[in-house]
This record gives structure tokens, C-alpha cells and sequence, in this order.
């Protein structure tokens, strides 16, 4: 038996909530993609973890004056939270602290990388900070990125994408108190990419990815790969194995790798199909470079991913949203004012998928208000013609004439349309959103059109189409708008999780009851 369709989406940082970036970026949409296979009797598997260990999470707990787990703990309910509010539905959530045997495998994956001469000890110079007694690395550090300029964090640039080294920033300073840092010879673990360079190469030929990653990819190539630090001088994280390290923990990002594999199957087991990664371009290097290497030395029989779908950031009024700086919209805050439906179809409509996109305050509000104006208000003069008319009895009488056939053209084409923005290959969220917004416009103006009829059975037969109308709408909404969706399941009396083609362009069977249409079907 075949793998399920595996999913996978960036694990959060627990330093913080999900904000309305995360929603945007990998979270909702690996949903949307998952409803659709599912619904497509596809069998589908969706998995995330929580970063605990990532060193974010250890300077916010210095921050706030707690510990980092405290820190972890805390956040990480708040994050699974936003997930189930926004209806992010996971099959498995890998939380490192608490999976049995976690840094055991993660352990033992490296120690067999060192033991094959995969994984070297450098003697390198890395940023020491006196006034605070400690060195660092990654969320500690700050400076200018030697690749691109910006100003960037450790280890990686935002920016452009490209891995540092720590010691090669320019004017590196620590984040906790400011001063300027100083530069210390470190003994540490590292990877040298150049050994697998022709190995990446071809996966990068054939894994799906947008543009912008293969550039990065490219110019890294080009330039000559890098060897990269694979442990650290902390106590957060999880213990490096290796004799005269032990006082060094792993890498999150080289944590990550095998942590994946424990998303799969917590016992280990082996996927036999790469999966579908979503994740934001700030994370392209470790998804498209440094997890594909590990994979590559560790186990050569491990699948590489098939596609990334990858998001570029989302901004707030302008500035890039940001868990570290506070600068962000709580998804918890969002879900609470004005709901999930709202939510989904906003972040959806407008994901950065190529280029940045923006959020301005009043967004999710106005999101709302048109789901309610527009679609709801369709959909509950529709359902009240039909108690007028027929006491909520679905009609006898079908849809016919050249309007009728005008509508099912359009909305028939429009399924084959949404199917190739739901699937793997041509997944366009955005362009969904679109489309349901079409479908709602064009049933509606055909309702108003075909509600000057005066003779009753072509009227009646006007609302079956309507009816037709709505129950696609029900199906073909289900991936990206699932509590709406499941509602206009219910007051048509229709099944929910139908397909996404044009066989739901159907109405309920004549003499079915239609049930009341409550206020807000859609945009709760």
C-alpha cells in the first residue's frame, strides 16, 4: 500500500502566538490543499511540529524573565490554539519535549553523519559578547549579512535567504543588550555542503519550486556551497552526542531534518514518496539546501520532497509581520472579532504567493462584511424565495432556457478552473478565492435577472438553478471555507466534503426541505 499524499508546513517557533503572517503563509493554505485531496478521495497526510528549541524561544524567555521551556510551553498552547480556531486540522503534531524517543533519533541521526566523516569539527570565529558573559549565535546576534547586506539575525538572512556564519556579519552586536560583539575562536561541528553540490543540483532540477528559490539556489551554487555550523555553544536545545561536545547543543535547523521523519511516523518509519513542503521563503535554504543534503548523507533511500509551495512575506502597514518584534496581528485576536470564515478568505485572498502582500487594520473586518452583504445575502434571499414560494420544498421544475445555459456554462468552466487552483500543480489559492467571489456574482445576477419571471414554473425552475448554484458553491468553498461551507451543507441538506467539480452543480432532490437560513452562513 501507498504513502498518503504527505503535506508537510513549516514547524512555528513558540515564541509567541500565530499572527496573521503564519495564517497567510503555510498554514491555511497546506489546509486548503489537504480538504481538496480529501475530498478527492486522495488519501492525505498533514504534519507540523512546534521549534521548541529554537534560540528565539530561549531570548524571549530572557526577555520576559522566564525560562525558555516555561516560554515553549506557553506558546505552544497558544499556537495549537490558533491552529484548531482557524480550522488547521493536522494529523500529527510532532512536540519535541514531549514525543518519546525525540532527541534520541535526533541524536543518532547525527552522530552517524559524524561517524562517516560527513559532520567535521572547525575551529571558527564566532561572536562573543562580554558584557553578558555568553556567546552568540542566531536570535542573539544581529548584523549586516554578508551576502546581500540587511540587516539580518545569525546563521540566516531574512532578505535574501542565504545562510551565515555568525562570525562573517558585519558589525555584529548582541540583541540582548546592544553593545558590539566581539569575535572568539569556537570549536564546532559543521557540514560542508560542497560534498553533495552535484547531488543538489539535480534534485533542484527536479523538484517543483517558484522562481525565486531557484535563484537563491543557483547564486549559492555558483558562489560554492558553504559548510554550515551544526551545533552551538548553548544550553537550549537538544545535547550534541559527540565526545568533547556534549557542552554544545544541536542545531534547530539541523534538528529539523530528522524531525520530519518523526512527523511521518513517530516510530520511524521511512516515507517512500517525498512530501509537499509549504514554508516561507525566509526558510528556503533550509527546506531547498540543508534538508535535502542531510537526507542525501544520512540516507540516500529517503525521498526528497516532490514540490514547495512557498510563500513571500506579509506585511503590516507596510513593515514585515514579526512574533520576535510584536509587531503582528494575533490569529487568535482575528479569529475572535470577526471569525474564521472571515479569516480564511482573507488571508487566502490575499497570500503572498510570489510577491509580498499587505494587511492594513480593518482588513478582517471588511472580509466579513462581504461574506455576510455579498455572498450571504444571496444565499439568504434565495433560501427565503424558496419558503415563499414553495413553503422551502426544493421544486419540481428544472432550470432550462438560454440564461440558464449561459450560467451552467460559466460556473462548469469555473469548476474545471478551480480544481487546477486547488491541486498540487497549479495551487493558486488567491485565484480560488476569485473564482467562489465569481460564482456568487454570477448566481446572483442571475437571480435578479430571472426574478422578473411571471410565469410560476419558469420562476421555480429559476430557483432550482439557484439551488444548483449553492450546492457547487457548498462543495467548491468546502477546501478554503470549511464552517461556511459546512453550514450551506446544512440548510440545503446536502452532503458535505463533495468534490470540487462540476458534478456538485446539481440541486437537492425535488421535495427536499430546505432548513432556515441562519444569519450568516458564511463569515460567522
Amino acid at each position: 500500500m501507498s504513502d498518503p499524499l504527505w503535506l508537510t508546513a513549516t514547524p512555528p517557533t513558540p515564541n509567541g502566538e500565530l499572527h496573521l503572517g503564519h495564517m497567510a503563509g503555510p498554514y491555511v493554505a497546506a489546509d486548503t490543499l489537504r480538504r481538496f485531496l480529501l475530498a478527492d478521495d486522495v488519501p492525505a497526510l498533514m504534519t507540523t511540529g512546534l521549534d521548541d528549541h529554537q534560540s528565539y524561544v530561549a531570548l524571549r524567555g530572557d526577555r520576559d524573565g522566564r525560562g525558555a521551556e516555561e516560554t515553549a510551553d506557553d506558546y505552544g498552547r497558544r499556537v495549537i490554539a490558533g491552529w484548531r480556531g482557524a480550522q488547521v486540522d493536522f494529523d500529527r503534531i510532532v512536540e519535541p519535549r514531549r514525543l518519546p524517543g525525540y532527541g534520541e533519533f535526533v541524536q543518532a541521526f547525527l552522530q552517524k553523519l559524524y561517524d562517516n566523516d560527513v559532520i567535521q569539527p572547525r575551529t571558527r570565529p564566532l561572536p562573543y559578547c562580554d558584557p553578558c558573559d555568553r556567546w552568540l549565535y542566531e536570535a542573539y546576534v544581529t548584523g549586516a549579512c554578508p551576502h546581500c547586506g540587511a540587516e539580518c539575525n545569525g546563521n540566516a538572512c531574512e532578505a535574501c535567504g542565504r545562510p551565515n556564519d555568525c562570525g562573517d556579519l558585519g558589525d555584529p552586536r548582541c540583541t540582548l543588550c546592544g553593545c558590539p560583539a566581539g569575535l572568539r575562536d569556537q570549536r564546532r561541528l559543521y557540514l560542508p555542503l560542497a560534498q553533495v553540490a552535484d547531488r543538489l543540483a539535480a534534485f533542484w532540477k527536479r523538484v517543483a519550486m517558484p522562481p525565486h528559490v531557484r535563484a537563491m539556489c543557483t547564486r549559492m551554487l555558483a558562489d560554492g556551497l558553504p559548510e554550515i555550523a551544526v551545533s552551538h555553544p548553548t544550553n537550549w536545545g537538544v545535547p550534541v552526542p559527540v565526545l568533547g561536545f556534549q557542552d554544545q547543543r544541536i542545531y534547530v535547523w539541523f534538528e529539523m531534518a530528522p524531525g520530519y521523519l518523526l512527523e511521518f511516523d513517530p516510530d520511524s518509519a521511512r516515507p517512500t514518496t517525498g512530501p509537499v513542503q509549504f514554508f516561507g521563503f525566509d526558510n528556503s535554504y533550509f527546506h531547498a539546501v540543508l534538508f535535502p543534503a542531510l537526507f542525501m548523507l544520512w540516507d540516500d533511500t529517503v525521498p526528497l520532497p516532490a514540490a514547495f509551495v512557498v510563500n513571500e512575506f506579509y506585511r503590516l502597514a507596510g513593515d514585515k509581520f514579526s512574533t520576535s518584534r510584536r509587531h503582528a496581528v494575533w490569529a487568535l485576536e482575528g479569529l475572535a472579532a470577526d471569525g474564521v470564515d472571515a479569516l480564511r478568505y482573507h488571508v487566502l485572498r490575499t497570500r503572498p504567493t510570489g510577491r509580498q502582500t499587505n494587511f492594513d487594520p480593518g482588513d478582517l473586518a471588511a472580509a466579513r462584511t462581504h461574506l455576510h452583504e455579498v455572498w450571504n445575502g444571496w444565499l439568504r434571499g434565495l433560501v427565503g424565495a424558496v419558503h415563499a414560494e414553495t413553503g422551502g420544498v426544493v421544486p419540481e421544475e428544472r432550470p432550462e432556457g438560454a440564461d440558464w445555459e449561459l450560467l451552467h456554462g460559466r460556473l462548469t468552466r469555473t469548476s474545471a478552473e478551480l480544481r487546477e487552483a486547488y491541486s498540487v500543480a497549479g495551487f493558486d489559492p488567491r485565484r480560488a478565492i476569485g473564482l467562489l467571489d465569481e460564482v456568487v456574482y454570477c448566481a446572483r445576477d442571475y437571480g435578479f435577472t430571472q426574478s422578473h419571471e411571471r410565469e410560476r414554473p419558469a420562476y421555480r425552475a429559476a430557483l432550482t438553478g439557484q439551488l444548483a448554484a449553492a450546492a457547487a458553491l457548498a462543495a467548491w468553498a468546502g477546501p478554503a471555507l470549511p464552517a461556511g461551507a459546512a453550514r450551506l451543507d446544512a440548510v440545503l441538506e446536502t452532503a458535505p466534503g463533495r468534490r470540487v467539480n462540476a458534478a456538485a452543480l446539481a440541486p437537492p432532490p425535488p421535495g427536499t426541505v430546505l432548513a432556515a437560513a441562519p444569519e450568516r452562513i458564511f463569515g460567522e
